[in-house]
């Protein structure tokens, strides 16, 4: 996906790249005039010793549960995932639907394809997310984008500090207006590119994000929030294609608010839902632009209270093919916990397939 095309941009830049070019040649002028036998001392280079990744942190072998380091004097802890894992990012509620966070990895058993799967590694912690905000620019959300705008920000500023966040506005294209970054001033400027013309390319512009979030570095846990008020008109992806996109392994999860009229509703709401729950992500269809703001708080507490839940397959990831996961929930004081998290994963799909960037 690339940036919005932006011609005084391509101005800024030439004008730059010619200011550095008068400043280095004042430099080696400069340069000559204090040594002119044109000597120079090279820094010093250790070429014996190799880095201290490659001696301090091996890389597990095959077969072997991801390793766990902790940082002396701090309660800093390094997890490495070990090949072929799979990991989920798990929400419990119990049967009042409030949030349960004080489980133990026993309490959980793992299903796929119907067969019990060993956990192999798991954290109920507050982690940094990469973070994609998706939110629909065509001509119907002219007036709604101020409240969805705050909310987007809010959502931001209820999360983790360290999150890497990024903007993709989108109408019958989509363009990605600010990349990562966690500057809350940044992202306001990029939410606030409103053009509000044209159709809804929803299922494009959802697969190009989690596409984009490939690139968030070592950042393992992924969300989108797509903000929406009307149903697809312009996608060349289905939404079968869309939702197959978005179930590679270890793809994100999905959070969507719809701000439908009733003529859209039906259609709209089957796509929103599928796209979240699939992922295990929640659909929200507010009545009115007040509640936004509520709803992008929920979300924030819902991503920092997540349980994240790491098993090897026993089949192979090489055999491909779409795997169906279960997770289950069962503690001492609670009668009945629902465990919310994706609903299968397509094996060796390590992410969605890029789409077309728009210019």
């Amino acid at each position: 996906m690339h940036p919005r095309n932006n011609g005084s941009g391509r101005l800024l830049l030439i004008a730059m790249v010619m200011l550095a070019g008068a400043w280095i040649g004042a430099q080696n002028s400069l340069s000559g005039a204090q040594n002119p036998a044109g000597n120079t001392t090279a820094a010093p280079q250790n070429t014996t010793s190799p880095p201290p990744s490659a001696t301090q942190n091996p890389a597990p072998a095959a077969g072997e549960a991801p390793e766990t380091t902790k940082e002396k004097g701090a309660d800093v802890y390094t997890f490495k995932k070990q090949v072929d894992e799979v990991l989920l990012h798990a929400t419990v509620v119990d049967d009042h639907n409030r949030l349960v966070t004080n489980l133990a990895r026993n309490d959980f058993t793992v299903f796929e394809d119907g067969k019990p799967q060993k956990i192999i590694s798991f954290r109920r912690e507050d982690i940094p997310v990469a973070m994609g905000i998706v939110i629909d620019n065509s001509g119907s959300m002219r007036d709604k984008r101020p409240a969805v705008n705050a909310a987007a920000i809010n959502l931001v500023q209820a999360s983790n500090p360290q999150d890497k966040v990024f903007v993709v506005n989108f109408n019958e294209e989509y363009f990605l207006d600010q990349d990562y970054t966690s500057n809350v001033r940044k992202l306001k400027d990029a939410l606030e590119r409103i053009e509000a013309r044209g159709g809804t390319a929803l299922y494009d512009a959802t697969v190009a994000s989690a596409d984009h979030l490939k690139k968030s570095g070592d950042l393992e846990k992924k969300v989108l929030l797509v903000v929406t008020d009307g149903e697809d008109n312009a996608s060349r992806e289905s939404l079968e294609q869309a939702v197959r996109r978005l179930q590679a392994e270890n793809g994100p999860t999905v959070y969507t608010i719809g701000l439908l009229q009733e003529e859209h509703s039906k259609r709209a709401k089957r796509a929103l839902r599928e796209m979240a729950e699939e992922t295990g992500g929640v659909a929200f269809f507010p009545k009115d632009l007040s509640e936004v703001n509520a709803i992008t708080s929920q979300i924030a507490h819902d991503i920092r209270n997540q349980y994240t839940i790491g098993y090897k397959p026993e089949t192979p990831q090489s055999v491909g093919g779409y795997r169906a996961v279960k997770v289950d929930a069962q503690a001492k004081g609670y009668k009945k916990l629902q465990v919310r998290t994706r609903s299968g994963y397509y094996a060796g799909q390590k992410t969605a397939a890029a789409g077309t960037a728009s210019n």
